[in-house]
């Protein structure tokens, strides 16, 4: 799988924007802590992991915008 794309200015371009990356186990875990942060926040999740060769786990960037509350599902 492809490594992730590096960070640039337009990802935290205001104050309260964040790009949070789990390093996770597997890839239940890394999903799991995205749905805790999304309790908590307005957030643009990851739809799949990524695995780099010779590392260990699985990698997930999401996006959070801390100036917004989480919508109620």
């Amino acid at each position: 799988m492809q490594g992730m794309r590096p960070i640039t200015e337009a990802h935290v371009t205001e104050l309260g924007l964040a790009v949070v990356e789990v390093a996770a186990a597997d890839e239940q875990t890394a999903f799991a802590v995205q749905e805790l942060l999304a309790t908590q926040w307005a957030i643009a999740p990851a739809d799949r992991t990524t695995h780099e060769p010779g590392e260990p786990g699985v990698r997930l960037r999401c996006h959070l915008d801390l100036r917004q509350q989480a919508t109620p599902a």
